[in-house]
């Protein structure tokens, strides 16, 4: 009878000999090991999924002032950030893109407001300085 750590050579299962490979190659590499680095995400975005930090401020925001929204749904993708940072600001349609709610920003949703153009990944939300 055939041992279950050994094959019908009895040597040790698997592979021995000249076809056995003398160091792990891709094939058993780990899928971090052999895949090169996305170029498409910055390093700073989270490992958990969650939407990225919001911009520190002198970032190009708007540090004071009364804000306006603007919204562009042709290059919306739906992702909902908008709506998870600023619940009060944005709503998504039946199509999944962003509905504004509200253009001007009351001041207690000003930080909110940043945080949701900041996490928009297609730059459809965008905040100004209201004139």
């Amino acid at each position: 009878m055939v041992s279950p750590d050994r094959d019908r050579a009895g040597g040790p299962s698997g592979l021995d000999g000249p076809e056995a490979p003398s160091e792990p190659g891709p094939a058993h590499a780990s899928p971090s090991e052999t895949a090169p680095p996305r170029s498409d995400q910055p390093e700073s975005a989270p490992l958990h999924g969650g939407p990225p930090e919001a911009a520190p401020p002198g970032s190009g925001r708007p540090e004071s002032g009364p804000l306006r929204l603007h919204t562009d749904t042709g290059v919306c993708a739906g992702a909902g950030q908008c709506v998870r940072a600023a619940p009060d600001l944005f709503d998504q349609g039946d199509d999944g893109l962003v509905v504004l709610l509200r253009a001007d920003v009351p001041e207690r949703d000003r930080e909110c407001a940043l945080t949701a153009a900041d996490w928009c990944p297609s730059g459809a939300v965008s905040v100004h300085e209201a004139s």
